[in-house]
């Protein structure tokens, strides 16, 4: 809460970005310490501090513009990949979807969790953890509550 750090869903983990607000010019150089947002239309959600210094705080959504400064590990290739979708406000209707998509992709491993706020969230996991794969799952997949995001979980 009180670095410079910053949430993104598929950039890799420790990678240094410069995050600037557009309508003020404000920036910040952070490190994507987790992974988020999960909310259609955001690219990344700013740690307390980050937001401060941004000036994203009092507004609480900004446009941002995102310079990648330096990643450890390529972004284009590799990586570990999964959907994520969520979230729900009932841990049963996340089951049902994670049982339901369980029988429709019997190679992978389908999770199901609370998170940090309460929600329960359904993550896929491909075998080999192959963005293509994960690109078409997530693409073929439709929640009637949350959104269905491709994450990097390294």
């Amino acid at each position: 809460m009180n670095g410079m750090t910053a949430a993104h869903r598929t950039l890799p983990l420790g990678s240094i970005v410069r995050v600037t607000n557009t309508k003020t010019g404000d920036s910040a150089v952070v490190e994507i310490t987790d992974r988020g947002p999960f909310v259609e239309g955001r690219i990344l959600d700013l740690s307390l501090a980050a937001a401060k210094k941004t000036g994203v705080w009092r507004a609480g959504v900004a446009p941002v513009k995102m310079d990648v400064l330096r990643t450890p590990a390529p972004i284009d290739s590799g990586g570990k990949w999964a959907v994520q979708i969520g979230g729900f406000e009932e841990e049963h209707t996340a089951n049902k979807l994670a049982s339901h998509l369980s029988k429709r992709y019997q190679t992978a491993k389908v999770l199901c969790f609370s998170s940090p706020v309460g929600e329960w969230w359904v993550r896929v996991r491909v075998p080999d953890d192959e963005k293509k794969r994960a690109e078409e799952i997530a693409h073929k997949t439709e929640s009637p509550e949350g959104g269905v995001f491709l994450v990097r979980l390294d």
